[in-house]
């Protein structure tokens, strides 16, 4: 058959967008796409580069607030409806004074709203009415604790908080490697699983996970998206993830 012609031809589909920004280091853009709907489109800058491992001195640099207003404002020509700040250690590393901090110096910048990585697991844990997690992360034992000390502030318990005591090269973890520390940080008193790290890949074990622990597993990746389709009045796309099931009514 020949080609429909050019005038009958439809779309593109109009846009809704998300600003993201992510760590200079982040190789997993596409797994954050895999949660936006066909209408979102995701506009993606990064942080400047600094020349340090994944350690608390790098979640500190990257989360440098004049570095975070600079990258925002490069996001808000195509006009997205939230700005979201993609990075778990960086957003949670000052505890929960640091991350409202983020949070107003994106919408200072103009973002008119504005979520984080570890807002956004808040967020979540409060929707499904969790206070106790386990933690798995590819962190060291400094950022792991930097994460615990910040649910703490929100009154969330960690149960288990396991790392792979990673400096870099995050994203080139494998499925299998993620899940064997999410079992080693498993506890049958823990409510739900966390795994941190937007540079972990999670979306296609999230599911199998939840059917294995009997509990809602949360990955930053996941969340954050979650978070800021939330904030616009949708909701993210996945199969077989509890908290895109159980949490239904989006916020606005």
């Amino acid at each position: 058959m020949p080609p429909e012609p050019l005038e009958a031809v439809a779309g593109p589909q109009p846009q809704r967008g998300i600003g993201v920004i992510a760590p200079f280091d982040l190789a997993l853009d596409r797994e954050l796409w895999r949660w936006a709907p066909a209408e979102v489109s995701l506009y993606l800058t990064r942080t400047p580069f600094v020349p340090v491992p994944v350690t608390v001195e790098m979640a500190s640099l990257i989360s440098d607030e004049a570095a975070v207003h600079s990258a925002t404002r490069d996001l808000l020509v195509p006009e997205p409806e939230v700005v979201a700040y993609a990075c778990t250690s960086g957003s949670f590393v000052g505890g929960a004074v640091g991350e409202r901090a983020l949070v107003e110096v994106m919408r200072d910048a103009g973002a008119p709203a504005a979520v984080t990585a570890s807002g956004a697991l808040v967020e979540a844990l409060r929707s499904l009415g969790v206070s106790r997690v386990s933690v798995a992360s590819p962190y060291v034992e400094a950022v792991s604790e930097r994460l615990g000390g910040f649910l703490a502030d929100y009154g969330v318990e960690v149960v288990a908080n396991v790392g792979l005591g990673l400096l870099g090269q995050i994203w080139k973890v494998a499925y299998r490697d993620v899940v064997d520390i999410v079992r080693s940080a498993d506890r049958p008193e823990s409510e739900a699983m966390f795994i941190s790290c937007t540079n972990l890949p999670t979306y296609d074990i999230i599911g199998p996970l939840e059917q294995e622990l009997g509990k809602p597993v949360l990955t930053a990746n996941q969340v954050t998206v979650w978070a800021a389709l939330r904030a616009m009045g949708l909701r993210a796309v996945a199969p077989e993830q509890r908290l895109l099931q159980v949490v239904d009514a989006p916020a606005a």
